[in-house]
């Protein structure tokens, strides 16, 4: 049992490297990757890189402010610090295992401030739904304005929705719905002869509480404002970054827009931070804004790296802070 855990975890860690790492190597083939050094030193103006890091750092916090304001429905009041510095390590610990981040902040405010984890999972699930809205419809608006550039990104990648249409029949969506119900069936039906079945049932009754917290949110004005806030950081902590090249500095703010919201979609493509998939999907939209593709491989590089670096750094803090931080009693936190 011990080795078929281990097999799994070596699994998941690998899957998204290997992913990951061959679109790399496809990409980046024949590139000169000792240039990169010099073009950072001469050609790049890192007053704006540096103008863009406290907006990365802000989404996270802002996030942060959030979900604590998500938990107090749902009877959970942690600290906001510690919320705050769970989010930070999230993000870096799904830098090795892709969406384990979501487990590991909720299992850091159990450990610090006795937060039911099922609770606590439940509110992140809430706000994937409400973060996946915010981007639907930011995408929804960007693909009416800017129509022409997403068609000729479809054609070129092959992505087309008639593409992807064409390969599923009538026929191939009856027997996905009814393999897809019966495995639902026989797993509602596993759970319940084993003796774990109780203990199930109850994490779920956690997850569903927290999902339902948000209609009983007391402040929803400041909800919206976290939420907006978190997107319009994100994207200029994106954007600003355009201005530290010369060729993307003067491609204004809908090109930044596009290639913001390709990115977006891109990295929920399991690999380290989307490491790969935005690569490619963000350097295939500049090159369709006329960036030469030498320069928007430079771009996509430099500008990832950069920024998991920073993510690598909040998460290193968190994890100092946390580590000096007092463990609060349950009983006493809620009183």
């Amino acid at each position: 049992m011990e080795f078929r855990k281990i097999a799994n975890i070596i699994v998941k860690i690998m899957m998204p490297l290997t992913l990951g790492g061959a679109i790399l190597y496809w990409m980046y083939r024949g590139f000169d990757f000792n240039s990169v050094g010099r073009f950072m030193l001469n050609d790049m103006n890192w007053t704006w890189m540096l103008l863009s890091f406290p907006f990365g750092i802000l989404a996270q916090m802002l996030r942060g402010w959030r979900w604590r304001q998500t938990l107090e429905p749902v009877g959970e009041h942690p600290r906001l610090n510690t919320c705050i510095n769970s989010v930070f390590l999230s993000y870096a610990a799904s830098l090795i295992i892709p969406r384990v981040g979501e487990f590991t902040r909720c299992g850091i405010l159990k450990r610090y401030d006795g937060v039911s984890f099922a609770k606590a999972l439940g509110t992140v699930v809430t706000e994937r739904a409400i973060d996946s809205i915010v981007v639907a419809m930011v995408t929804g608006l960007t693909l009416l304005m800017q129509f022409h550039v997403f068609d000729t990104f479809f054609e070129r990648t092959g992505t087309s929705l008639e593409t992807i249409m064409r390969g599923f029949s009538a026929t191939g969506y009856a027997v996905t719905a009814i393999c897809g119900a019966a495995a639902l069936g026989l797993l509602h039906i596993l759970l319940k002869k084993l003796s774990i079945y109780n203990k199930v049932k109850a994490t779920l009754s956690g997850i569903f509480q927290g999902v339902t917290s948000l209609h009983k949110v007391r402040n929803v004005p400041l909800f919206i404002i976290f939420t907006i806030g978190i997107w319009v950081s994100y994207f200029l902590h994106y954007y600003l970054t355009f201005f530290c090249f010369g060729f993307t500095a003067d491609l204004g703010i809908a090109c930044a827009l596009v290639t913001f919201v390709v990115g977006s979609i891109a990295v929920l493509v399991p690999t380290p931070n989307g490491a790969g998939p935005w690569h490619f999907a963000v350097k295939t939209m500049l090159i369709l804004y006329g960036v030469a593709e030498s320069d928007a491989l430079y771009f996509v590089l430099i500008v990832h790296t950069v920024q998991t670096i920073l993510v690598i750094l909040l998460g290193v803090w968190a994890w100092g802070i946390l580590s000096f931080t007092k463990r609060i009693n349950t009983i006493n936190l809620k009183k």
